[in-house]
């Protein structure tokens, strides 16, 4: 595990220790909360993506006509 460290005002330090707020452990879940949403946005950006360059190369008819052959097998 690595090590890091923060610069915080004297009077949020002495807040953090009067609620008895973990500090190492809220850091980290505040930490891996941070790369999950990082994550997710740059997921949903490539889908974007793809769902545009997909979209320019299939014509709509195509799109149409496989919709119907789907619902049409039900």
């Amino acid at each position: 595990m690595k090590t890091i460290s923060a610069k915080i005002p004297n009077r949020l330090k002495e807040e953090l220790k009067k609620y008895g707020v973990k500090v190492s452990a809220t850091v980290r879940e505040s930490l891996e909360k941070e790369v999950r949403r990082r994550k997710r946005e740059r997921l949903k950006e490539r889908a974007d993506e793809l769902s545009s360059r997909l979209r320019e190369k299939v014509e709509a008819d195509e799109i149409v006509s496989a919709i119907r052959s789907t619902r049409e097998e039900r």
